[in-house]
Formats: C-alpha cells, structure tokens, sequence
C-alpha cells in the first residue's frame, strides 16, 4: 500500500470562541455599569472586604440559630446556646475541644457559675438543667416553669439561680440543690394578667435582679422579690437588660430600637442610645464599665461609650457577604464581653458565634 492510499485521519474541528467572546461581552458590560452607575471607590472596598479574610473567629458548631452566648470566668471558653437543642462549650481562642450537651429541645439561655464549674440553661421544654462544664454531666433539672424558660441568671455569690419565662414568672432557687426559693408574677400595665417575661440579670452586688418583658423593665430586691421600681416607659418590649459593673445603672434594650440607661438611685434616665435601626434584642455591659454593646434586629452589633453613649464601633460580621458567609439580613439575639474587657462574642440566626475585638 503507497502512502497515497493510506486514509488520512481527519483534522481536529476547530473550536469556536464565540461563547467565550460572548462571557467576557457580558462581563465588561457589566463593569462598564458599575462604573458609570455607581461609586469606584465602593465597589473596590465591596471586593477587597468580600475577599480579605476576616478580623475574627468564628465558630461554626450549631446548625441553627444562637441564642445566648456566656464567657466562662476565666475567660478560656465559650458556652453556647442554640435553636439546634444543643448547648456547647468550646475554646473561645480557637473554638476547640467542644462539649456538646444534648439534654434539651431548643435551648434559649445560657450563664455560667462565678466558679466556673457548672453552667444552667434554659429551654423550650419548660425546664432550667444545670450541668459539668467539663464533663458534660447533669447535676440536677428544675421544673419549676410551666412553659419555654427564656433567660437565666446565676447570682454574684454562686448560690442562687434565677429563670424567666413564657408563663410569665420569674424564680429563684438553691443553686446546689434546686429547691425552690421564691416566685416572682409578672405584670403589665397595658395588658390585664401575666405577660412573657424574657430578660433575668442579677446586679453585681447581688442586690437586685432586673427583668424585662412587655413593658417597662422591672427591678427586684434579690432576696424579697419585692418591686423596687419600674424603669423605662410603658410601652412596647423590654428585651434586654444589663446592669453596670458598678451596680449604679441599668440598661435597657428595646423593640423601639433605643438603649435606655437608668441612674438606678434616682429612677432617672441619664441618656438613651438610638444607634440601631431596628428592636435590640441584647445588651452587654462591658467589665471595666467603660463601654456598652449592644445588637438586634438590624443585623449589627453596636459598642459605645457607657458614660456619654458617645458611639465608637459598628461591627458588621453576621450581617455582611465575605468569603465563606454567604447569608444577609440576620439579626443578632447575644453579645457577651470577655472577663477581661478586650472581646466580644455575639451569636445571631446566622447559627454562627463570632469572636471579635471593639475597636
């Protein structure tokens, strides 16, 4: 056979770059738009924020909502509480060496003993469980609630427990043992009968005990639960409430997007912060009592200065688009500050925890 008569492969099709030209047709168009239409100097800060990693950690253990955050008293770990019926503790310098506690349906609050050793939270199932910190082991269940337990508190000197809840009490009982001590009913001045009480803090001279709910926030004698006063106007939601290291004030945070800070003495208020755009839903009273922090409904968490309520810091992390946080809009339900004052752990329905330093 001559090589004439061999049969000759046939050549390979050549490929059409149409679609290609077509793409980047498209692409430059659109830049093209961007630059006419909108601001250059904010579209490069949008792409440097979106691809730059992030000034902070985030944990990522929960697969639904975080609803209350609590550093423990050595600042070495984080308890969290979530929608995904799991409380967790982990490291909060790089979130290892998890605890999961899977004792409840959605749990709904979270506090730490002042020695560190047991932590209590609250839950839809109606019960407040206290529980090991380090082994995971339940110490005992209280029931005295007849419906969701929103928020709890451990007193100043480790001895006592307070809850609120749906059924509109708040209560108090031993620590150690669980027996119950006293019943607080709430009350509402707009509304005939008990109303949900959501907010419980212990002031840190153990005096008092303030509660939020509908209406104006209520505060306590701690050892009576008699009402000492009542802080704030009479409308609306109280959904937070933190006390001054100092025990001299009260901040309170609200569905009609305000911070209110009491002069607790004079039942007077010294200023009210109106940074956010929508309800607060947490309010965190930095240990030093210099700063405040402050989160909601908006998606941001806001620090300011305690005294002025001068604003200093707007953090943006579960609200924002950047690599590896595809979500928007979500709101924060808990901030808490570090024991030494430098951060700030916020937990929101991006069912992420963020540890972050204030600027």
């Amino acid at each position: 056979m001559s090589i004439l008569e061999k049969q000759l492969k046939a050549p390979p099709p050549r490929r059409s770059h149409r679609r290609l030209y077509i793409i980047i047709g498209i692409l430059a168009a659109l830049i093209v738009l961007l630059l006419v239409f909108t601001n250059v100097d904010s579209d490069v800060a949008f792409v440097v924020h979106f691809v730059a990693p992030p000034p902070h950690f985030t944990y990522a253990g929960h697969t639904d909502y975080v609803s209350s955050v609590a550093w423990s008293p050595d600042g070495k770990r984080i308890a969290s509480a979530s929608g995904d019926h799991t409380a967790q503790v982990w490291g909060a310098s790089n979130g290892g060496h998890v605890l999961i506690y899977r004792g409840h349906s959605a749990v709904f609050g979270v506090a730490w003993s002042p020695d560190g050793q047991y932590i209590a939270t609250g839950s839809l199932d109606h019960t407040v469980q206290v529980w090991n910190s380090t082994t995971g082991a339940q110490v005992y269940t209280y029931r005295g609630h007849s419906d969701a337990v929103f928020g709890v508190a451990w007193s100043p000197d480790g001895t006592r427990i307070a809850s609120v809840g749906n059924d509109g009490t708040m209560q108090i009982w031993d620590a150690l043992t669980g027996q119950h001590v006293i019943t607080y009913n709430g009350t509402s001045f707009l509304l005939r009968g008990t109303v949900a009480l959501n907010a419980v803090a212990f002031s840190p001279d153990g005096q008092y005990i303030a509660i939020g709910g509908v209406g104006a926030a209520t505060l306590l004698d701690a050892s009576t639960a008699k009402v000492v006063g009542y802080y704030g106007t009479r409308g609306g939601q109280a959904n937070a409430v933190a006390f001054s290291p100092d025990s001299k004030y009260l901040a309170v945070g609200r569905d009609a997007t305000t911070v209110e800070v009491f002069d607790i003495a004079t039942n007077t208020n010294a200023y009210t912060y109106l940074g956010h755009t929508d309800s607060v839903f947490t309010v965190a009273w930095s240990p030093d009592g210099k700063r405040i922090a402050s989160g909601g409904a908006d998606g941001t968490v806001q620090v300011w200065d305690a005294l002025t309520g001068g604003h200093a810091y707007t953090y943006r992390g579960h609200l924002d688009f950047y690599w590896g946080h595809f979500t928007s809009g979500q709101q924060v339900d808990t901030v808490a500050w570090s024991p030494n004052s430098k951060q700030i752990a916020s937990g929101s329905t991006d069912n992420t925890v963020q540890v972050w330093t204030p600027l």
